[in-house]
């Protein structure tokens, strides 16, 4: 079999663990990939900015999509909000989504155990630090304005990477921010409340590196990691602290008995429905991100997704 090489940015278990599960387990391999992970957080920048409180100006690809755009990867996967307006910006001619990840990301609004907050409406008018262009930025949006009035919500810029984020609200920076896991599990050990939480999609996007053929050996790994972890959730809990234990100590002394399992959820990857791709276009239009883009159909190469989707069958 003649082995195909993919370079991926790296991930994380909240965004990719099927994908993680599918490298580890060979699974990759027995399609004919080879999975070379290539680091976007070298030089990301991981201070809260108080004063940074529209994402309008700021570069969506500063963590997803920087090497992506540099050349160095060949596709990434972050939340769907967030990548099409990463697509809109592309430098990458043939960059676009081409269809959705198999995990859908759980993550929680949360604030100090000490917090006077304890429903989503009380924070009107308070900060809540958020990573502009990531998926939680946008979930937060949606949380928060099912309680709240628009111009009651307030953002500001805090890091990709909940660590940071998390740190920045205990210190009293902001009142609160957005965690995923295993992040969410050691606030709520350390005490924090979760004053609300959702789960949402994510997205693959992919240079024409991917075709059709080399996006269904892809799918077929992936699908085969879904059926693996659905079939013991339990089993691969580790992953989310083992991700992160080395760089963060505080996470080892976490065991899965801190996790849920419940909080895992992963399906076969699929394509963006046609009337989801247009309703979240007009969300994100909404609140003035994705200005640029007149077509959605333009933010998907549906060749690919179609093909890809259906091969992997």
């Amino acid at each position: 079999m003649e082995m195909k090489k993919l370079v991926l940015e790296n991930t994380s278990p909240f965004q990719g663990l099927a994908e993680l599960v599918a490298d580890k387990e060979g699974l990759f391999e027995k399609e004919g990939l080879i999975i070379e992970w290539a680091d976007r957080e070298k030089g990301v920048d991981k201070k809260t900015h108080t004063d940074v409180t529209d994402p309008k100006g700021l570069d969506p690809h500063v963590s997803h999509g920087k090497l992506f755009e540099q050349g160095k990867a060949d596709m990434y996967n972050a939340c769907e909000w967030g990548n099409y307006c990463r697509v809109q910006d592309t430098s990458v001619q043939s960059g676009r989504q081409i269809g959705r990840r198999a995990i859908i990301t759980y993550a929680g609004l949360v604030v100090r155990p000490d917090s006077e907050v304890y429903t989503p409406q009380q924070l009107a008018n308070k900060l809540v630090g958020v990573p502009f262009y990531f998926g939680t930025h946008y979930l937060a949006l949606h949380m928060l304005e099912g309680f709240l009035p628009r111009d009651q919500i307030k953002l500001c810029q805090a890091p990709n990477g909940s660590r940071y984020r998390f740190d920045s609200m205990m210190s009293g920076e902001i009142e609160a921010t957005t965690l995923t896991e295993p992040y969410l599990s050691l606030a709520e050990k350390k005490g924090c409340r979760v004053i609300a939480s959702a789960f949402y999609h994510g997205t693959e996007v992919a240079s024409d590196k991917v075709d059709a053929e080399t996006y269904n050996k892809f799918n077929r790994a992936v699908k085969e990691a879904v059926k693996r972890i659905n079939a013991d959730k339990t089993k691969y809990l580790h992953y989310f602290i083992d991700c992160h234990k080395d760089k963060d100590p505080e996470i080892g002394t976490l065991t899965v008995d801190d996790l849920r399992a419940s909080r895992i959820v992963v399906k076969d990857p699929a394509p963006i429905p046609d009337w989801e791709l247009k309703a979240t276009a007009d969300w994100i239009k909404s609140w003035g991100m994705l200005t640029e883009t007149e077509d959605h159909m333009d933010l998907v190469n549906m060749d690919v997704q179609v093909g890809g989707h259906a091969a992997a069958e």
